[in-house]
C-alpha cells in the first residue's frame, strides 16, 4: 500500500538500532553503532548528555565510495587495524528489481477489487461494504503483525522475510483462481487475507535492501526505487482491472471468464517472481558495500528494547500529535482510494475505465508530490512550516474534490483528483521526516512503524464509515466526513507547529497564536 511502502522507513533508509543504517546520523549514534572504536577514541561530554567522538572518524566517512582511499584509512579505527574490504556487486540490481516487482504484484492485489466494486458486487451477489473489506483487510493485517515482522527481519534475515512476502503473495494469487464462482466469495476473501499477511513482510524491506546491498551514494536512490515498485503496483491496480474485466451484466459467464483471466495472469506472474526471489535474493553480499556496513554488528543491539522505545515515543507529546494527524491524512487517502469506484459511478454511470484512470492519476500525482516535497525538505529543512502548509493544501484539495465531483464533467474530476493526490501523498515523506526529527534518538524504524500503524487504523475506520455514508447518503456526505477530520488534523498539526514556528511558549490561547501569526506574515 502507498503509505506502508512510502512509509515503512524514512528516506535515511536505516535505523540506528536495527543494524540497517548506512551512516552515523549523530554523535550518539557513532558511539552506539561503532563499538569497536571505544578503545582508541577520545570522548567529551556535551551539555545535553550526548557524547562527542574525536580522533576516531572523520565526519560522514561512511559515505565514501569503495575502494578505501588513504584519507579514509586515517579516518578508520586506531590501533593499526586494516580497513575493512568493501565491494559493490552487480547482483544488487537484480535483488532490487525482483523485490520491486513482487512488491508491485502484492500492491496490485490490494486495489484490484475496489476499483471495480460494482462488478464484484454483481458477480458474487454481495453488498459493496463486503467488497470494501477486501481492501480493508490489508490495513487490518498490518497493525498486529508489523512488529513480529520487524523482529523476524532482524533475527532471521532478509531472505527468509523476502520468501515469506513473495510466497504468501503467490499462494493468495493461486487461491483466487479457485474463487471464480458466484458462490465462492469466502474463498476470494481467504485469498486476500493471505496476500495481506504477505504485504506485512514486504513493506519493511526497502531500507534493508538498500543499506546492505548498495553503496553509500546509492542508498537513498535504491530505497526510493524499492518503494516506487509498491506505488506502481497501486497505480496499475487502478488501471488494469477495468480493462481486463469490463462490466457485462447481461453475461455473467463472460464476466466470470474475464475475472479468471485476471486472477490466472496475476498468479502466473507471482509464481515467476517467487522463483526469482528464491534464487536471486540473499541476506547480504559476500563483502559489505560500505565501511559503515562492515563495522556494524551482525544483529540488533542487545540493550535495545522495542517496548521501551514505544513507551518513550508515546511520552513525547509532539509525536502523539503527529501520530494522530499523520493517521488522519493517510487514512483519508486510503479511504478515497478504496471508495473511488463507488464515488465516480454514482455520478458518472458506466465510467468504470475512467474511474481506474482517475485512480491512476491520483497515485501518479502523489508520487510526483512525494518527490517534490522531499526535495524541498532536503533543500530548506523547514519541517514545521512545510508540514503545516501541505496539510492545509490537502484540506483545500479535499474540499475542491468534494464539491466538483458532481459537476457532470469527468475531466474536472481528473484534475481535482490529481491535485488531491499530489498534496495528500506529498505529505507522507514529510510526516516521516518530521517524526524522525522530533523523536531522536529513538529508533527511526519504530517511529515510522507506529506512524504506519496509525495510518492503517484510521484507514480502517474512515473506509468503513465513509463507505456506509456513501451508500446511504451519497458521496457528498462521505467526503464531508473526511474533510471534517482533515480539519481536525490541521488543528493538531498547528498545535505543535505554530508555537515553535513563531517562537512562542506553548500552550497559549489560540487568539494569541493567531495574532502572532498575522504579525509574522
Amino acid at each position: 500500500m502507498v503509505a506502508g511502502e512510502l512509509l515503512q522507513e524514512p528516506p535515511r533508509c536505516g535505523s540506528a538500532h536495527d543494524g540497517t543504517g548506512s551512516e552515523p546520523r549523530r554523535a550518539l549514534e557513532d558511539h552506539d553503532r561503532f563499538p569497536q572504536v571505544q578503545d582508541g577514541g577520545q570522548y567529551s561530554e556535551l551539555s545535553d548528555g550526548a557524547v562527542r567522538v574525536t580522533g576516531v572518524l572523520e565526519p560522514r566517512a561512511s559515505e565514501r565510495e569503495a575502494p578505501v582511499t588513504p584519507d579514509e584509512e586515517q579516518a578508520m579505527l586506531h590501533g593499526g587495524q586494516k580497513p575493512p574490504q568493501t565491494r559493490l556487486y552487480l547482483r544488487r540490481f537484480a535483488v532490487l528489481a525482483v523485490f520491486s516487482l513482487y512488491s508491485l504484484v502484492n500492491a496490485f492485489q490490494w486495489i484490484q477489487y475496489s476499483i471495480i466494486t460494482n462488478i464484484f458486487t454483481f458477480y458474487y451477489q454481495v453488498s459493496s461494504d463486503k467488497v470494501d473489506w477486501l481492501s480493508v483487510v490489508y490495513m487490518v493485517a498490518y497493525i498486529p503483525l508489523i512488529f513480529p515482522a520487524t523482529w523476524l527481519l532482524d533475527q532471521k534475515g532478509l531472505k527468509i522475510t523476502a520468501l515469506l512476502g513473495s510466497g504468501l503473495t503467490c499462494v493468495g494469487a493461486w487461491l483466487k483462481c479457485a474463487s471464480v464462482g458466484p458462490h465462492l466469495f469466502w474463498v476470494t476473501m481467504a485469498a486476500q487475507v493471505i496476500c495481506s499477511v504477505g504485504q506485512v513482510f514486504i513493506l519493511g524491506l526497502p531500507s534493508r535492501i538498500a543499506s546492505v546491498w548498495f553503496g553509500p551514494k546509492e542508498v537513498s536512490t535504491a530505497c526510493a526505487m524499492a518503494v516506487l515498485g509498491n506505488q506502481m503496483g497501486v497505480a496499475i491496480g487502478f488501471l488494469l482491472p477495468p480493462l481486463l474485466v469490463p462490466n457485462t451484466p447481461h453475461d455473467k459467464e463472460l464476466m466470470g471468464r474475464n475475472i479468471s483471466v485476471m486472477f490466472y495472469g496475476t498468479a502466473a506472474v507471482s509464481t515467476l517472481l517467487f522463483l526469482l526471489t528464491t534464487f536471486v535474493i540473499k541476506d547480504r553480499p559476500p563483502q559489505p558495500p560500505s565501511i559503515s556496513q562492515a563495522v556494524l554488528p551482525d544483529g540488533p543491539l542487545e540493550d535495545y528494547s522495542y517496548k521501551q522505545s514505544i513507551v518513550n515515543l508515546f511520552k513525547n507529546k509532539a509525536f502523539v500529535l503527529l501520530f494522530i494527524s499523520y493517521g488522519v491524512i493517510t487514512g483519508s487517502f486510503y479511504s478515497v482510494s478504496t471508495l473511488l469506484n463507488q464515488m465516480i459511478l454514482s455520478h458518472y454511470e458506466g465510467q468504470e475505465v475512467n474511474a481506474g484512470r482517475i485512480g491512476l492519476t491520483l497515485v501518479v500525482a502523489g508520487m510526483v508530490g512525494s518527490i517534490i516535497c522531499g526535495l524541498w525538505l532536503d533543500y530548506t529543512k523547514t519541517y514545521k512550516m512545510t508540514t503545516l502548509i501541505v496539510y492545509i493544501l490537502s484540506f483545500i484539495g479535499m474540499l475542491v474534490f468534494t464539491f466538483t465531483l458532481d459537476l457532470g464533467n469527468i475531466y474536472v474530476v481528473f484534475v481535482t483528483a490529481g491535485a488531491l493526490g499530489f498534496f495528500m501523498t506529498g505529505y507522507l515523506p514529510l510526516g516521516f521526516e518530521f517524526g524522525v526529527e522530533i523523536t531522536y534518538p529513538e529508533s527511526e524504524g519504530t517511529s515510522s512503524g507506529l506512524l504506519n500503524a496509525s495510518a492503517q487504523l484510521f484507514g480502517i475506520i474512515f473506509t468503513l464509515i465513509q463507505g456506509r455514508l456513501t451508500t446511504d447518503r451519497g458521496p457528498l456526505a462521505g467526503n464531508l466526513f473526511l474533510c471534517a477530520w482533515i480539519f481536525v488534523g490541521i488543528t493538531l498539526t498547528g498545535e505543535w507547529s505554530l508555537p515553535r514556528l513563531l517562537q512562542i511558549p506553548s500552550p497559549l490561547p489560540h487568539t494569541v497564536v493567531l495574532l502572532r501569526l498575522l504579525k509574522y506574515f
